[in-house]
C-alpha cells in the first residue's frame, strides 16, 4: 500500500513539473526578428520600381529619339515592353502573392489552366509578330505616339504570359511544370525566329530608319545589332524558366506544381540525391 502511495506521489510530482513545460510549448512561437518579413516585402517592390524606371527611360528622350532613328534601339524598346518589363512586373509586385490566395475561376478567363494559358500565349505570339512586321516598324519610326500603344499591348499580354509561368496559383489552377516549360519555349522561339529572319535577310527591313550619317550605324550593322538584341533578351528571361521547370519535373514532382511528391526511392540510402522522374530502383533478390 505504501509502495502505491509512493508511485502516486512520484506521478503527481512529474505532472507538476511537466505542466508548465506543456503550457509554454503550446504558446505560439514569436519570430526572433519581426522586421524580416517587412524587409522581404520591401525588397520585392524593387523589381516593380525597376520596371517603372526602365519603361520611362525607353519612352522618353533621348532614347525615344534614337528609337525612331535606329532599329536596334527600337528592338531594345520592344524587348523591354514584351519580355523584361513583364518578367520584373510579375516577379516583384504584390499581386503575385494575392494570386495564390485567389480562388480558381475568380476571373473571366477559363477556369482550367490549359485553355487560359493557351489564350495568353496565342495573344503574345500574335502581338509579337504584329509589332515586328516591317510595315509596323516603319510606322513606329514615323509616329512618335505609336510606341505608347506598343507598350500597353505588349505589357498586357507579356504580364499575362508571365503570370502563367511564375505566379504561385493554387494546385489545380496552375499549369504543370512541363506545360510551363513548353509555354516559355514557344514564347522564346517566336522572338528567336523573328531575330533569325532579321539577321539573315539580305535586304533592309527598315526603310523609314535613316542610316549612313556621319558617325552613325550603317543599315547592315543596325540590322545585325537588332537581331542580337532579339536573341539575347528572350534567352536571359525565358531560358532560366525552362531550366528550372524541367529540372524540378525530373526531380520528382507530380503533374501539378505545388503538389510535390518525392521520386520513388525504395532502396536508395539516406542522404543520396533523388533519382530522376521515372527511375525505378533495381529489384533485390
Amino acid at each position: 500500500m505504501a509502495l502505491r502511495d509512493d508511485e502516486q506521489d512520484r506521478w503527481q510530482e512529474l505532472a507538476g513539473q511537466l505542466g508548465p513545460l506543456a503550457h509554454q510549448a503550446s504558446r505560439p512561437i514569436e519570430p526572433e526578428n519581426s522586421a524580416v518579413p517587412t524587409v522581404l516585402a520591401r525588397a520585392r517592390l524593387w523589381p516593380g520600381i525597376a520596371v517603372l524606371i526602365l519603361i520611362t527611360s525607353v519612352l522618353l528622350p533621348p532614347v525615344a529619339g534614337y528609337a525612331r532613328q535606329y532599329a536596334s534601339v527600337q528592338a531594345l524598346q520592344f524587348v523591354t515592353f514584351a519580355v523584361a518589363g513583364p518578367a520584373l512586373l510579375t516577379l516583384g509586385t504584390p499581386w503575385r502573392t494575392r494570386a495564390a490566395a485567389r480562388q480558381p475561376g475568380s476571373t473571366g478567363l477559363p477556369r482550367r489552366p490549359g485553355p487560359r494559358a493557351a489564350i495568353w500565349l496565342a495573344a503574345f505570339i500574335a502581338l509579337t509578330i504584329t509589332w515586328r512586321l516591317p510595315a509596323t516598324l516603319n510606322a513606329l519610326a514615323r509616329s512618335p505616339a505609336l510606341p505608347a500603344a506598343e507598350m500597353v499591348t505588349l505589357l498586357a499580354v507579356g504580364t499575362g504570359t508571365w503570370l502563367e509561368l511564375a505566379s504561385p496559383r493554387p494546385g489545380q489552377d496552375q499549369l504543370s511544370r512541363p506545360a510551363r516549360a513548353a509555354m516559355a519555349t514557344a514564347a522564346m522561339w517566336t522572338i528567336w525566329v523573328l531575330a533569325y529572319l532579321t539577321g539573315m535577310s539580305g535586304t533592309s527591313w527598315f526603310a523609314a530608319y535613316h542610316h549612313g550619317g556621319p558617325g552613325g550605324l550603317s543599315a547592315a550593322a543596325d540590322q545585325q545589332i537588332t537581331a542580337a538584341i532579339l536573341w539575347a533578351a528572350p534567352a536571359l528571361c525565358f531560358l532560366p524558366v525552362v531550366y528550372v521547370m524541367v529540372i524540378a519535373w525530373l526531380g520528382g514532382s507530380t503533374g501539378r506544381a505545388g503538389s510535390e511528391r518525392p521520386a520513388s526511392s525504395g532502396t536508395m540510402p539516406a542522404g543520396w540525391p533523388r533519382p530522376p522522374r521515372g527511375w525505378r530502383p533495381p529489384r533485390t533478390r
